[in-house]
């Protein structure tokens, strides 16, 4: 952790919230600007905040290339985020450029156009999946993959190759058609399996490294009316379940698992969720309904509390499969943003972790956890399972055959303490997770030791190769960069 991280993590982190942004008129030598992410562990400096509304017709292009030009000849960072919903920094330059794509949907300039035809949509790469599924539900279309989230911005999911749940998907390169790349040069090259096929395969997954994306040939599914079934299993059971419940039935659009966080049965009990499409048309998409504040309320009273966990794990496996028949659209399972279940705790905030394994290696990887969580001082709020096909997209791929990601909602206490003390228990995850056959995702907090690092992404001295390659004066720069690969 940096000097300046290490004295501002209680205060600056509670008091920046998950972007903080000082005006450029308060700044002084003492004051900069600073950003922060979704952890609210990273207040960094930096130079300037670059914001663009960036539509299709490609006008805003040229803006890039001057502000590219000025931050090379100044030696500063470049780093583009949406959201920033990652946790270890890795779209914060520090001292550098830090950038920011949206939309605007009330423009006539376009930032979305749909192909019925082939199924396929060109999206900008600053438009958000809330924005995007509003267009294609209309259109009686849905994102083929996409985060769980509707909040994050399409070029970021595509630079961290997000997966989601819909099956029998891989993470989001697989749908990916062809994209435009800004290298650091300026130049703007088109990737895809034909063209630039050895850039698009570092930039999908490479975190902003190899240059700015500006839009996105991606495919669409059809939206349809969605069921849900729920089976109760040991948790042992629940990884080959998963695989053997798509390779059984072709019919299973959505499906997640779930585990029991609670002390009695911690990581040992478990619930399969599978859904399958129903006649009828599908309603709009929506993102929340009359139960969003007690389900908030619900899943946040699990902190600090095993009564509180037990009492949402009742409801999730009991009252809620008896309650209701589930009914609802691929685009409102889609359609969540973070903030329905966000904390607001200031002292408090939300770490994700997320690990990939092969399914005879989910069993063995909880086992690990269910000793090493408990012996920590973190307080684990969810576990939800995702199965996740092979990646052969991207250099830095993180399912190297079929797997089931195991998604990880801890609580932590904003303290230096318990900073180093997930710091800690992160690195015995990941060894327990390499050691089933796994590996881990790099969104999230900088723990990783080099080795695991190395370990888990078998390609990464071919990536780090090419990066010099295709930016040798090593423009694009973030927090994980610094952390892993500055010398």
């Amino acid at each position: 952790m940096t000097p300046i991280s290490r004295r501002t993590l209680l205060a600056a982190g509670a008091a920046a919230g998950a972007l903080a942004i000082l005006p450029a008129a308060a700044r002084t030598l003492d004051a900069p600007l600073l950003l922060n992410d979704a952890s609210q562990l990273n207040t960094t400096p930096v130079a300037r905040l670059w914001r663009r509304k960036a539509g299709l017709d490609g006008a805003w292009l040229d803006e890039l290339r001057t502000e590219l030009k000025t931050a090379a000849a100044e030696g500063r960072p470049v780093a583009v985020g949406a959201a920033r919903h990652s946790m270890g920094g890795q779209a914060l330059p520090r001292d550098g450029v830090a950038m920011s794509l949206d939309v605007d949907v009330a423009s006539r300039d376009p930032w979305i156009a749909l192909d019925p035809a082939t199924r396929t949509y060109r999206v900008a790469a600053g438009g958000r999946w809330g924005q995007v599924i509003k267009v294609l539900d209309a259109a009686g279309f849905s994102p083929a993959v996409m985060q769980s989230n509707n909040d994050f911005g399409v070029g970021a999911t595509l630079s961290v190759n997000a997966h989601g749940w819909p099956t029998p998907y891989g993470p989001f390169g697989a749908t990916v058609h062809s994209f435009r790349l800004m290298l650091g040069s300026g130049e703007l090259v088109t990737c895809s399996h034909a063209e630039n096929p050895e850039l698009f395969a570092l930039a999908v997954g490479g975190y902003g490294l190899f240059g700015i994306v500006t839009d996105v040939d991606l495919e669409m599914v059809e939206n349809t009316l969605l069921r849900p079934s729920f089976e109760l299993t040991p948790s042992a059971e629940i990884g080959p379940r998963l695989i053997a419940a798509l390779d059984r039935d072709s019919s299973v659009r959505m499906a997640y698992g779930r585990l029991s966080v609670d002390a009695r049965a911690f990581l040992r009990e478990a619930m399969l969720v599978t859904y399958r499409p129903v006649p009828g048309a599908p309603p709009p998409a929506d993102s929340g309904g009359l139960g969003l504040d007690f389900a908030r309320d619900v899943f946040r009273a699990q902190i600090g509390s095993d009564a509180g966990k037990r009492a949402r794990w009742y409801i999730e496996t009991v009252l809620t499969p008896a309650a209701t028949s589930g009914e609802t659209s691929r685009n409102t399972l889609l359609n969540e943003p973070v903030a329905n279940l966000a904390g607001q705790e200031r002292s408090r905030t939300d770490i994700l972790h997320e690990y990939f394994l092969p399914p005879e290696g989910l069993e063995p990887f909880l086992a690990a956890c269910s000793a090493i969580i408990p012996a920590s001082r973190q307080d684990l709020l969810n576990v939800t399972l995702r199965y996740v096909d092979q990646d052969r997209a991207s250099v830095l791929s993180y399912a190297h055959g079929r797997r089931v990601g195991a998604v990880m909602l801890f609580s932590q206490r904003m303290t230096l303490v318990d900073d180093e003390d997930m710091r800690a228990m992160t690195e015995r995850m990941i060894d327990a997770c390499l050691e089933a056959g796994g590996s881990f995702y790099l969104p999230y907090r900088l723990h990783a030791r080099k080795d695991q690092f190395a370990r888990a992404y078998p390609r990464l001295d071919e990536f780090l190769d090419r990066k010099r390659r295709y930016d040798p004066e090593l423009l694009f720069r973030n927090l994980m960069w610094d952390r892993y690969f500055a010398v």
